[in-house]
């Protein structure tokens, strides 16, 4: 047997869009979880609302890491409300300085009304360039539809909905069971 044959299997499943336009941001999650080529759930919940419903966030990486994370990044939004950034920099700064945090292994992008943060274990807390992020196994696909369809499809969710079916067309980590969650600026 060879040390790859003792290895567990590697989760795949995820791609998590952000788009900002015309006064709405919109994060959109595909629900495929899958275990090397085999699709164990198509129905997962990727993206949710949180501090109240005044920030959205999806998750890419393992389920139970990232509801720890989803859990700290609401305790810090309770201590620094309406601060996404001041919030976002606390998780980020917790989640490379604690030993039982640092093993996580997700990514998330995280908006409110007017900001949006993609936030990783090395301590990243970044500001995209672009209205338009995605992460995960099928995210370069989605980020490239959605930038293509930018400046050609009105509104957030519309371009999501659209760049989220190409990359289902081409990663075969994504899947088309969205789950789609917006706010107003």
């Amino acid at each position: 047997m060879t040390s790859s044959d003792t290895r567990p299997e590697i989760w795949h499943g995820t791609t998590i869009l952000a788009v900002r336009k015309g006064g709405r941001v919109v994060i959109a999650g595909d629900g495929q979880v899958s275990v090397g080529a085999t699709i164990m759930k198509g129905n997962a919940r990727k993206v949710r609302p949180l501090g109240e419903g005044k920030v959205i966030a999806g998750f890419a990486g393992a389920t139970a890491d990232a509801l720890t994370l989803f859990e700290r990044l609401e305790q810090k939004l309770e201590r620094f409300p309406n601060q996404l950034a001041r919030a976002s920099v606390e998780l980020a700064k917790d989640w490379r300085m604690d030993r039982a945090l640092r093993r996580l292994e997700a990514m998330i992008i995280v908006a409110d009304a007017k900001e949006t943060y993609l936030v990783t274990g090395t301590g990243d807390v970044l500001e995209p360039e672009h209205p338009v992020v995605a992460v995960g196994s099928g995210g370069n696909y989605a980020l490239a539809a959605a930038r293509a369809l930018y400046p050609h499809v009105d509104g957030a969710e519309a371009i999501a909905r659209e760049a989220m079916g190409i990359a289902a067309d081409i990663c075969v980590y994504t899947n088309r069971t969205l789950t789609v969650e917006s706010l107003s600026s």
